[in-house]
């Protein structure tokens, strides 16, 4: 199966997590967009309990602009997800790998801005399991 991302696993609470990981992301130029609150959605639409799991959706505004100014249809791929969740007394976060977006369009005018976001969110990454 291929890897959709970068993957870290934080020794701290949920919600230390969450802020590590904005914080993270906005030391690269990326801010939270929306935030899908999966615990609560559960709970409201059918009932179900489930572990504290939150889905951001980031950008980088200039990557953005670059992105749909060169194909309008990447609008589709955005914005980039980065997933936080609870796993026993650890926080999960995972990052989309914009590059294993580039294999499912392949569009050679893209590759440079994937490439940049590819090396910011690598960083994020980085940071978050090196602050672990």
């Amino acid at each position: 199966m291929a890897e959709l991302g970068f993957q870290c696993t934080l020794n701290i609470p949920y919600e230390a997590a969450m802020e590590k990981v904005t914080d993270a992301l906005k030391a690269q130029g990326f801010g939270v967009l929306t935030s899908i609150d999966v615990q609560k959605t559960m709970k409201e639409k059918l009932n179900a309990d489930f572990r504290k799991y939150t889905i951001l959706g980031v950008c980088n505004p200039p990557l953005a602009h670059q992105a749909l100014s060169t194909r309008p249809e990447i609008g589709l791929l955005l914005p980039c997800n980065v997933i936080v969740y609870e796993e026993g007394e650890q926080t999960v976060v995972s990052i989309i790998d914009p590059l294993s977006m580039m294999n499912f369009i392949q569009d050679a005018r893209l590759e440079a801005v994937a490439q940049e976001a590819y090396t910011r969110l690598k960083h994020v990454a980085e940071a978050l399991q090196n602050a672990a």
